[in-house]
């Protein structure tokens, strides 16, 4: 380690500064399985699979996955093997707390993840917790999910059990994972729940998500943080946009405002509440379209206060960088943030040097990360950023999967880029994905991982790809170019 660490100040420009830390990451639904193991109960993702099967891409499921609820040592060996600083995880929900109250805790559920938790720690990786990857109980959807202005409070109930069970053990907690994926897709038709209420349901969704995120970090601060000295926020999905043409410049930064800063104007700016020129935008649309006020519900001052400022860091996923222009007269705009902006009347594309990728939605574009991260400077101060996710998609038939080294290489150095030439503070970067596994609307026919996961044996066999050897290497060397070894040879 020593001798790598000298190597590496000898290539400074291809090198992250000490202290900078590699991880690896998974959620709950897309590796565990065990969907009904002891007494689990259902979620919306569970609910989702089994009545609308043909919503997913090979009509497959999470029921077993990468079956990491009974082979979560299999994992931890393979976070070893990649010298990784921290796993960053999810908790199911309803795992723990079966009818999503707390009025019952899982012994079995909590025992998992206590056991996982303690499991990292004598192995030297930190956990990184996620306490909502997308997998709401049931009972609660029943209840109007995240349109329910109650939930706000139940999601910090939740919260409270998290951190009394393992706040002693865990140092960062991720309160959210992707809220426009949570509201805007969810509320798209596209992911679980699977409702249609678009710039309604969507934006009830995203003050309720926000207020939740908000009692749940004032809840760690107040009574946990003294204690623990950890540190919460949450991360969301950002592309990065470009206009298409010049004209299309001020349609962008709408585009920027509607995804990005949504989710960031309330928590990291001076002043808090929504961004001012989407909240002028929607409260004219909504005018326009006969409505008695703004589809994007008001926040009063008391709940601006609370969300404003609730952050330790600031957690961003990334993954590619769509262009932007205005829909023609009568063309269908397609699911947010995939391929349109109906809100907006935009379309997303790409331009056609771009390599593409096994989603559809996904093309390579590393100066795209340099620009975004440099943009988040720019907004929000020099807040410490922590890239919660960064990966790329294939057909998972390959071991020698060249492109997803060349893709990790190619967006560790805008990284690089970002931090030494534009003074943005980056503390940590995640790889998406540990290992293969059920990728939501694609099931199992685009692979992030790491490994290869066979999910047609029974024993759901591992096994490393040339990414994870490169990925190993980085993340003991802090060097984008540091060498390694693979068995070109090596054969599914």
């Amino acid at each position: 380690l020593v001798y790598s660490a000298v190597l590496c100040v000898a290539a400074a420009e291809r090198c992250f500064p000490d202290g900078f830390k590699f991880g690896t990451a998974t959620a709950s639904y897309q590796i565990e399985g065990g969907w009904n193991a002891s007494d689990k109960g259902e979620s919306i993702w569970d609910r989702f699979v089994h009545s609308r099967p043909e919503a997913i891409g090979d009509r497959s499921n999470g029921d077993v996955a990468c079956d990491s609820y009974h082979k979560w040592r299999d994992d931890i060996q393979l976070l070893e093997d990649l010298n990784v600083d921290f796993y960053r995880f999810s908790i199911s929900w309803p795992r723990v707390l079966p009818t999503g109250f707390p009025n019952r805790v899982s012994e079995d559920g909590a025992r998992y993840y206590g056991d996982l938790i303690d499991g990292l720690l004598g192995n030297g990786i930190e956990p990184v917790v996620t306490l909502y990857h997308w997998d709401l109980p049931q009972p609660l959807q029943d209840l109007g999910g995240w349109t329910n202005p109650l939930i706000s409070e139940w999601f910090a109930d939740y919260a409270r059990v998290i951190y009394d069970l393992y706040g002693d053990r865990v140092n960062t907690w991720v309160t959210f994972n992707e809220p426009t994926a949570i509201c805007d897709i969810g509320y798209n038709d596209a992911l679980a729940p699977g409702l249609e209420s678009e710039g309604r349901g969507s934006y009830l969704c995203t003050k309720h998500v926000l207020l939740a995120h908000a009692k749940a970090y004032r809840l760690y601060e107040k009574e946990f943080k003294p204690k623990y000295q950890g540190q919460v926020s949450l991360t969301n999905h950002m592309m990065w946009f470009e206009p298409e043409t010049e004209a299309d410049t001020e349609l962008t930064e709408l585009v920027k405002a509607i995804s990005i800063d949504r989710y960031c104007y309330p928590i990291f700016s001076a002043t808090g509440g929504w961004p001012p020129a989407l909240e002028r935008y929607i409260a004219q649309k909504s005018a326009e379209e006969g409505e008695p006020r703004s589809r994007l519900p008001p926040f009063t001052q008391e709940e601006i206060q609370l969300i404003r400022g609730s952050y330790d860091y600031l957690g961003l996923n990334h993954y590619t960088t769509r262009t932007v222009r205005r829909a023609a007269a009568g063309e269908e705009i397609g699911t947010y943030l995939f391929e349109g902006v109906k809100e907006l009347g935009v379309t997303l594309g790409a331009r056609p040097e771009w390599p593409t990728t096994m989603s559809t939605w996904f093309t390579v574009y590393p100066p795209g990360f340099r620009a975004l991260l440099s943009y988040v400077k720019q907004q929000y101060g020099d807040v410490g950023i922590f890239i919660m996710e960064n990966g790329l998609s294939d057909s998972g038939t390959d071991l020698d999967d060249q492109p997803r080294v060349d893709y990790y290489r190619d967006y560790l150095e805008q990284v690089l880029l970002a931090m030494e030439e534009d003074g943005v503070q980056v503390v940590g970067y995640t790889a998406w994905s540990l290992m293969d596994n059920f990728e939501w609307m694609d099931g199992y026919q685009s692979r992030f991982g790491l490994h290869h996961v066979d999910f047609t044996s029974p024993s759901r066999t591992r096994t490393a790809r040339r990414s994870a050897k490169y990925y190993a290497a980085v993340a003991r060397t802090k060097d984008i170019d540091a060498k390694y070894e693979f068995d070109k040879m090596a054969e599914l």
